[in-house]
């Protein structure tokens, strides 16, 4: 944890696969979003597209006056390799992700990031389950409660949601951790990389509203198994 510091720059990384049913609603969220003081900078990391999202970036960014990035994969290989890229060109003092769909409001990104700038904590994740919901189906309370207590078992951590999608961290934090997963397993992986380096993990909460896989859901129990796996190997297999 360092002093608090006088944030001029949040880099927001969004990594995208298919999303032309919701990306230029999130697009047009995140650009009402004002940070008194603070300036934005949009990195759309597109994972081989194949519907109409790369159509529909081209044509938002025409449109808007936003400090844009767009950095293309020639093949789909995942959320994580997607995150990773999109992290490669951030120039902002505090990274946050986010996620191409409508299930987080980038106006709480204000709060997710307060606990960095006031010097609290280098890394902040936004909690989904700080705050009662019910729009949250069982069976992902579930998924993610066991997911999150293996974390605190196996890493001494006090964590609610391992999961969520808001995670932010001073930039210069992420270049001390290595990182090699590339799915969706890339969010128990930096996590405890994060917990590993000796980074506390301070949580806020946030609001969710989960969507289906009709609307797009790509998570699936294969990742939570994979999600295990990744847990463990960081913490007995791969300390570094």
């Amino acid at each position: 944890m360092q002093d608090p510091i006088p944030l001029k720059k949040l880099s927001v990384v969004i990594p995208i696969y298919n999303e032309e049913q919701s990306i230029e609603e999130v697009l047009q969220q995140i650009s009402n979003v004002n940070l008194p003081g603070i300036s934005k900078e949009i990195i759309l990391s597109d994972d081989a597209s194949t519907d109409n999202t790369a159509q529909i970036l081209q044509r938002y960014i025409q449109n808007t006056t936003e400090i844009i990035k767009v950095h293309t994969s020639p093949v789909n290989l995942g959320k994580g390799a997607a995150v990773r890229l999109g992290i490669a060109y951030a120039t902002g003092d505090i990274i946050i992700i986010q996620d191409a769909d409508l299930e987080l409001n980038p106006q709480e990104y204000a709060q997710v990031i307060q606990p960095i700038l006031s010097g609290k904590t280098d890394v902040a994740y936004g909690s989904r389950f700080l705050n009662e919901s019910n729009l949250i189906p069982k069976r992902t309370r579930l998924a993610n409660w066991f997911l999150t207590i293996l974390t605190n078992v196996l890493f001494g951590a006090q964590l609610t949601d391992m999961e969520t999608a808001y995670k932010a961290f001073r930039r210069e934090v992420f270049s001390n951790i290595k990182l090699r997963c590339v799915r969706f397993d890339f969010e128990p992986e930096i996590t405890a990389k994060f917990l590993q380096a000796g980074y506390k993990i301070y949580e806020v909460p946030i609001s969710y509203r989960p969507r289906t896989t009709e609307e797009g859901k790509k998570i699936s129990w294969i990742d939570g198994i994979e999600a295990i796996y990744t847990l463990l190997r960081c913490r007995f297999f791969d300390k570094t």
